[in-house]
């Protein structure tokens, strides 16, 4: 009856600690260098903490700066070839505005795409 106990309780244990290692991987930070557009919002230059929310690889971002919540946008993730070594934004410019386009994070084999979903793919290819 002990050991029953003992196996609850390493069990449980262990759930906490996955569940709170999962919400863990979706949070990130990003310092911005030069001010920028996410999903047509203007982020300042500025540290930035980033959270996301959604299942599978369809993400909705959030741009936090404290408890403000800044900017928010659909993102997809997808995978690396390997880490980045530092958190980083790419940021396009052909519209004429900077724009970040995805975001990496140190030490993670993932990025977040900014304003791609497989919804917005499949459209995409659709007209090709």
């Amino acid at each position: 009856m002990k050991l029953n106990h003992v196996a609850k309780t390493v069990v449980l244990g262990l759930a906490v600690l996955l569940a709170s290692s999962a919400f863990a991987s979706n949070k990130g930070t990003l310092q911005v260098r030069e001010a920028v557009e996410v999903n047509g919002q203007q982020l300042a230059p500025g540290a930035y903490q980033l959270r996301w929310d959604g299942g599978g690889t369809n993400v909705e971002v959030s741009f936090m700066q404290g408890k403000k919540e800044v900017a928010k946008a659909s993102a997809k993730v997808v995978a690396l070839d390997k880490a980045s070594a530092y958190d980083a934004a790419v940021v396009d410019h052909a519209s004429g505005k900077a724009a970040i386009s995805e975001v990496r994070f140190a030490g993670k084999k993932f990025a977040l795409a900014i304003g791609a979903t497989d919804k917005a793919e499949m459209s995409g290819s659709s007209t090709k």
